[in-house]
């Protein structure tokens, strides 16, 4: 007989709980109004909000730490990675090495903060006469101290490039795995930053989204033993793993030695998956700082107040792009990307 996989489960909130070498993941769903000429909600619509750290539903979505446009203006990071996944609405990023983008539905960020940057994540409405629909995942992976001081790098993972695994159970309904990071069979994800954690094979870092049709069963192979393995069911009815019956809304630690095998129930049913091997050194973490000693962190805090990490050389800390401009990623060294 085949041991239960399933080691605890817990609610889910806004912010999801984590193992390493995973920091911090976040799930935004917001069903944004319709933007004005700014690409923001209109100004009557932010009555009685809290303008400037704006995290209640009210009326189905957040105005962030934004104050016109909904998002993240900018902020520092050192000290390890953001993976954003979009998967509805759009995203415009800007940073401190004049490196810039928009993208979403489907399409995947990966920023290795490294020594230190500067980047606004912000949310422009484009939709003007129909609402504003956005998703995203922010998982924060952090690294070893081997590379927390290398040159920070950022790069897409277009929607169109990232590859799906497909698979038809015995009754032929069809589960579809985007692997964003890791592998899923013989299904390899595209390189990944290249200093991150997730470069070396051997850490076994895996990142998938997971949608089930309606009464599909899936199998999510073993990996190494000591690799920390977490399932966040957060769209459906049920599911079933090892005879346990679970509902949406959940947080399963999984023992990833074991083969898990999941029943879905009466709806389709979405999942976010992460996996690695840990980070066997200490974490100090001081807000968008993650480093080994508080000493370090003291330093990062002192080189931000000094340089702001290479300062900021767009027009606003909220940046946007223009209302027409695409899907694209611009890069430090004036290479871009257009989709």
């Amino acid at each position: 007989m085949k041991n239960n996989p399933i080691i605890s489960i817990k609610p889910l909130g806004f912010m999801w709980p984590v193992s390493n070498p995973f920091l911090f993941c976040a799930h935004h769903l917001d069903d944004f109004p319709e933007g004005n000429t700014e690409m923001a909600p209109d100004k009557s619509l932010l009555r009685g909000r809290q303008i400037g750290s704006d995290f209640n539903l009210k009326d189905g979505w957040r105005m962030y730490h934004g104050d016109t446009v909904p998002g993240f203006p900018a902020h520092p990071h050192r000290g390890f990675e953001t993976v954003t996944v979009v998967t509805k609405g759009l995203v415009d990023h800007a940073d401190s090495h004049g490196q810039a983008g928009r993208y979403g539905g489907g399409d995947v960020q990966w920023m290795t903060a490294d020594a230190g940057l500067q980047h606004s994540e912000m949310f422009p409405l484009l939709n003007t006469e129909s609402r504003n629909l956005a998703e995203l995942f922010q998982i924060w992976l952090n690294l070893p101290k081997a590379k927390k001081f290398a040159k920070p790098h950022f790069k897409m993972l277009w929607a169109e490039d990232i590859p799906v695994a497909r698979i038809t159970d015995e009754n032929g309904k069809l589960s579809e795995i985007n692997v964003i990071a890791g592998n899923f069979g013989s299904v390899q994800a595209l390189a990944p930053a290249p200093d991150s954690w997730a470069a070396d094979p051997a850490n076994e870092v895996s990142i998938w989204t997971i949608r089930m049709e309606a009464n599909a069963q899936l199998a999510i192979p073993a990996a190494s033993a000591g690799t920390n393995r977490t399932l966040y069911f957060y769209s459906g009815s049920s599911i079933l793993i090892s005879g346990e019956k679970i509902g949406q809304e959940k947080a399963i630690e999984l023992n990833a030695g074991e083969e898990t095998r999941i029943e879905n129930g009466s709806e389709e049913a979405l999942f976010l998956f992460l996996q690695g091997k840990p980070i066997n050194e200490p974490v100090v973490q001081y807000g968008p700082f993650v480093m080994n000693t508080q000493a370090e962190i003291r330093q990062a805090m002192m080189e931000y107040q000094q340089n702001e990490f290479g300062g900021w050389p767009w027009p606003r800390r909220d940046q946007v792009h223009p209302r027409e401009k695409g899907r694209f990623a611009r890069h430090a060294d004036g290479t871009e990307e257009i989709r």
